[in-house]
């Protein structure tokens, strides 16, 4: 319960995003599969599911292949646990794991540990910073902020910023929009409505 494995994959959010990667529309690839457009539209949008063949058909259109399509696809469940002991990635100075598998509209990861100051983070969508135990100083802006226990952070897209443990064994629960969401709104236009 709660496996990744045990789910159906979605294949369509894979062909979405490798057909935009590629900047081509649906009608480009209908015309090189051989496919419908109303077909592969319904396929992105997981309404139906394609056979061996005609994901073989898209893939090619797409310039990949079958199984490449099948790897990038999103499991097809609305819960997942993530338990403590899976997914930890070590690096010589810091803990980190991933607290949401696969490919998704959020990233959460757990970071415990020292983190690369010197690394000047900017990202297209909007990030929390969340304090679960322990002290960082983050760089924003211009201006340094320090958060404790508990404390957080929110930055909008497109904000450069630079993080740091003050006190050992520090964790940082970081959740972000992925990059490859377009969740970022002209803030003019926004701030209009």
């Amino acid at each position: 319960m709660g496996d990744h494995k045990e789910q159906p994959l979605r294949v369509g959010a894979a062909v979405r995003r490798r057909r935009r990667a590629l900047e081509l529309t649906l009608a480009v690839v209908a015309e090189r599969s051989g496919l419908s457009v109303p077909f592969l539209s319904q396929v992105e949008n997981e309404r139906a599911r394609p056979s061996q063949s005609s994901l073989e058909r898209v893939a090619d259109a797409l310039g990949t292949t079958a199984v490449e399509l099948l790897a990038a696809a999103d499991p097809a469940c609305s819960v997942d646990v993530v338990r403590a002991d899976s997914g930890a990635e070590f690096t010589p100075e810091a803990h980190m794991r991933p607290l949401v598998r696969g490919h998704h509209q959020l990233h959460a990861t757990e970071f415990t540990g020292d983190h690369e100051e010197g690394r000047e983070l900017q990202h297209r969508n909007d990030k929390l910073m969340y304090v679960a135990d322990g002290a960082v100083e983050v760089e924003a802006e211009g201006r340094a902020h320090r958060l404790g226990r508990g404390d957080t952070l929110y930055l909008t897209g497109g904000v450069r910023h630079r993080w740091r443990a003050t006190v050992p064994d520090t964790r940082v629960v970081v959740v972000e929009v992925a990059d490859h969401i377009e969740a970022v709104e002209d803030r003019q236009t926004f701030g209009r409505r």
